[in-house]
Order: C-alpha cells, then structure tokens, then sequence
C-alpha cells in the first residue's frame, strides 16, 4: 500500500497543507500513522477519503454535513446537497430567462440595466437602490465610491449573481470555521480573510487592509450589516470583524 506526506497529498489533491491540518483537527480526515518523528502518513484509504470530501464540498456540503455522510448513511445528505442544487439551476435558469427578454426588448449588445425582476431573483428582499442616497452621502467623495460607482453599472444580473455566489461561499466557509471552534486568528481564516479582501478590490474598489479594516469595524456598529451578515450564522458578523482585525494587527 502506497504512502504520502501530508505535502504530497496536499499538492495532489490541490490544497494547502493548513487544509489537511484542519481537516485532522476536526477529525474529518486524520492520517493512518506517523513517522517516528511524528510526521504524518497518509494511505490509499486516506487518499480516497479525501476524494470523498472534496467531492462533497464541490457539491456545497458543509464540514459537518460531510462528517455525517462519510460516518454515516450518505444517502439523505446527499439527497439534501442534490435538492439544494437542483434548487440553484432553476433560480440560473430564471435569472437567464430574464436577461434573454432583456436584451430582446432593448438590443442591446452590452450589459441590460437591469429590471425589477431581476434584481428580486439575485437580491431577494435587499434593494439596493433604497440606500442609494445614504450611499451617497457618507461616501461619495472617496476614491472608492467613485471606483465602484464606474464598474458596478455595467454588471448585468448574472454578472450580480456571481458576486453574490462568491460572497456567500466566503461566508459559508467561514462560519464552517467559526462553528468548528477556530480562532479568527487562525490561519485559516486569515486566508478568507484575504479572500474577502481581494473579492472586494475585483468587483468594486481597491479594497486596502485600512480600508477593510473599517469594513470590518461597521460589520458590528451597524445592525443592517451585523443581521445580513448573520443571517448566514448567527455569530458571523462579530467572528468576520474579528478576523479582519486580526489580519490588520499581524501586517503592522
């Protein structure tokens, strides 16, 4: 039976070695034995297991969905992933139907401004044109606001759609770490951290750690933010705050 290092099975399945140490943490997925020196050694067995679970969260499953269904019957947690992405298509689809009438009515070969519906398809019961004003005046002067102000118009529905996709599997995986007991400190969840960060600079302005340090203060200030946020994870509002500020502490 073939034998891997904690490197080699990182660098095969195309994640970071703090992955497999997490992964180990929780009990997801810990290695068949050591070296002597207590290095880690991982076997076919363990090989295939970590298949398993990255083809779970490849389907959204969260960590603890999958410890369930690797220890467990897989069958409902499987039937629960299939129905919640089964789920998604029909919200794309009808996201896609709406921009095909769009671009019919208007002819436009661009980006369509985009209608009532689908704003309600990718924002639900957010509005965004109702803080337009508040916007506005707290920020209009920043070079940030008048960044975004340039590229955000020219977003089409899916182009939202996409976004938010980043967004909440951002969060998602947050809140797996926060659930799991990890410090906002870890280096996990810096590296979401980071991620948020850069998700920000790519669809809206160049987000600096200054500037997203703020972002995190106003998370937990502002009770719109704090519920929003929260409403993936009761608790994910403060823990994301914290780890910004911790991402801010170890650059100084």
């Amino acid at each position: 039976m073939s034998s891997y290092t904690v490197g080699d099975l990182a660098s095969m399945a195309g994640i970071t070695v703090r992955t497999m140490h997490h992964y180990d943490k929780i009990g997801l997925l810990s290695p068949s034995s050591r070296t002597s020196s207590g290095y880690r050694l991982y076997d076919d067995d363990d090989v295939e297991r970590l298949r398993t679970i990255l083809t779970y969260r490849e389907l959204g499953l969260s960590l603890s969905e999958t410890a369930r269904a690797l220890d467990e019957d897989p069958e409902e947690t499987l039937r629960t992933a299939r129905d919640r992405v089964l789920r998604q298509i029909v919200r794309l689809e009808h996201i896609a139907r709406n921009l095909t009438t769009s671009l019919t009515d208007t002819g436009m070969t661009g980006a369509p401004a985009m209608t009532s519906e689908d704003k309600l398809a990718v924002f639900g019961d957010f509005d965004p044109d109702e803080h337009t004003a508040e916007v506005t005046q707290r920020w209009a002067e920043t070079d940030a606001y008048k960044e975004s102000a340039r590229r955000t118009p020219t977003y089409s529905a899916s182009d939202w759609e996409h976004i938010r996709s980043e967004n909440d599997d951002i969060y998602r995986r947050l809140a797996e770490l926060k659930d799991a007991g990890a410090p906002a400190s870890s280096p996990e969840a810096q590296l979401l951290v980071e991620e948020h960060r850069r998700h920000i600079s790519r669809w809206y302005y160049d987000c600096t750690p200054e500037i997203h340090a703020g972002l995190g203060q106003m998370y937990t200030s502002d009770s719109r933010f704090t519920s929003s946020i929260d409403a993936t994870n009761v608790g994910l509002a403060a823990y994301l705050s914290e780890a910004i500020a911790a991402s801010l502490d170890d650059r100084s």
